[in-house]
């Protein structure tokens, strides 16, 4: 029964710390795709003019932008 407790306090603690690794995390593949310049997604393949900052990096950043909470939460505490 110890082991549960302890188990049950450590989770919550390791969740917050996954939370706020998130946007860092999305943050830094969008600069890397950003910078890499590598080929477009296959979905993307057919568009003849397309922008070398536009599909996964543009996901990545918005993904970054959608795990910012527990950022905005830890600063206004």
């Amino acid at each position: 029964m110890r082991e549960a407790q302890t188990v049950g306090a450590v989770v919550p603690g390791a969740a917050r710390w996954l939370g706020l690794a998130a946007a860092p995390t999305f943050a830094l593949m969008a600069l890397w795709t950003s910078l890499a310049g590598g080929t477009p997604d296959v979905l993307c393949m057919a568009m003849q003019h397309a922008s070398p900052s536009g599909g996964m990096t543009v996901m990545y950043l918005l993904m970054s932008a959608f795990h910012l909470a527990p950022w905005l939460r830890l600063i206004s505490h």
